[in-house]
């Protein structure tokens, strides 16, 4: 697995400030925006020509498709992609911004200098030039897609990826998402009154919204025969998921939490578990009043009086969108590994109508064997995926 995000660009990194209580949340620096100095954002400290140069690939690429190949160099280490059967290989990738950031500098240069503006920073606009990038750097040829369903991307491309090869189609999948931070999303979302002026504070009652952040994560699947033919150790089970939709709003979540109750509830009848031996939630948690009210009440249906224990990470990263489920299945992986479990920052007040208590401080030395992470996206498109020790 790979991982870069504003906490960290690696596991490592990332793992020391979970364990650390460091977030990356500040200022944005990236890019000019009238809101840099009132909306706090999560956003990896490094360019787009710092991240080219480190990557060896041509300075035109986007920073989404940037963002991924590091995430992917790191998931992929010590892999010989050419020793293995290229039709059997695939990647599935996931973003929402694409390439954004280079259509918005082109428009800025075609607005001041006219016909001048170079063209050529449009052509990889869409979502799918990313994956396309990714995968031809690679030499992936056997099976490449892109999935947008909003804040649940990145877990739907794993999803299909563990369909794929447990349909006995490919042998190894890299599958994840990744996504950049550009005006387009950071004006969206404030026009939306979602957007904290202060660093998040997910599941609290005083929450008042979302921190945008970017990043990416990615997970290498391979089937049961691969392992045992290649001599790999895995480092978790993709145990079960689901993949609903509440129907209710284009933005907004339904109160009782439909589709994310629907979503866990399958996760946990797929994996073949009941509901108290899931030991570890990494809540969807944007800090939202609806989504964290929505969730919330998911879990206390399904979980009842004894929910496990359940943090937000994305108070360190800020919300990644399409990366987010991706690089979020890295730290419920990292919580497998490493028995731990991390703190949900700056929570001070239950929600007065739930009463959770999630996770304070970062704890490790305990029995994690199951991990669940949620991924609710707009549209009301909502996915759970369940990590097991092997």
């Amino acid at each position: 697995m790979g991982v870069i995000s504003a906490i960290g660009h690696s596991r490592a990194e990332s793992l020391n400030s979970l364990r650390t209580s460091t977030d990356g949340i500040s200022k944005l620096q990236g890019f000019q925006s009238i809101l840099a100095d009132t909306r706090p954002v999560g956003e990896v400290r490094i360019s787009n020509t710092d991240l080219s140069n480190k990557l060896n690939v041509d300075a035109n690429w986007t920073r989404t498709a940037l963002l991924g190949l590091h995430a992917v160099n790191e998931a992929i280490e010590g892999i010989d992609l050419n020793a293995i059967d290229q039709r059997r290989i695939g990647l599935i990738s996931a973003n929402t911004v694409g390439g954004m950031d280079k259509t918005e500098g082109f428009y800025r240069d075609f607005l001041q200098n006219g016909q001048t503006g170079d063209i050529k920073q449009l052509l990889n606009h869409p979502c799918g030039t990313a994956t396309e990038l990714i995968a031809n750097h690679l030499g992936i040829q056997g099976f490449v897609s892109t999935i947008n369903t909003a804040c649940s991307s990145s877990v739907n491309a794993i999803m299909l990826a563990a369909r794929l090869i447990d349909a006995g189609k490919l042998d190894l999948v890299i599958a994840g998402g990744a996504d950049a931070l550009c005006c387009f999303t950071l004006n969206g979302f404030n026009s939306l009154m979602i957007l904290d002026k202060e660093p998040s504070r997910p599941f609290d009652a005083n929450r008042n919204g979302l921190n945008l952040g970017e990043g990416a994560g990615y997970l290498v699947l391979v089937s049961d025969q691969f392992l045992v033919r290649h001599g790999i150790k895995s480092l978790a089970t993709v145990r079960g998921f689901a993949n609903t939709n509440d129907a209710y709003h284009q933005t907004a979540s339904s109160p009782e939490g439909r589709g994310s109750y629907d979503a866990m509830s399958q996760a946990l009848t797929m994996a073949g578990l009941p509901p108290n031996e899931i030991d570890y939630i990494n809540l969807h948690g944007t800090g939202t009043i609806n989504n964290d009210s929505s969730e919330g009440t998911a879990i206390q249906r399904l979980f009842g009086a004894k929910a496990p224990r359940l943090s937000s990470t994305k108070a360190f990263t800020g919300h990644t969108l399409g990366a987010s489920g991706g690089i979020e299945a890295v730290f419920s992986i990292l919580a497998l590994q490493e028995g731990c479990v991390f703190p949900n920052l700056r929570f001070e007040n239950p929600i007065p109508e739930l009463q959770l208590i999630p996770q304070l401080t970062f704890e490790s030395g305990l029995p994690i064997r199951n991990v669940m992470s949620n991924s609710f996206g707009f549209g009301g498109n909502c996915s759970s995926i369940i990590f097991s020790n092997n």
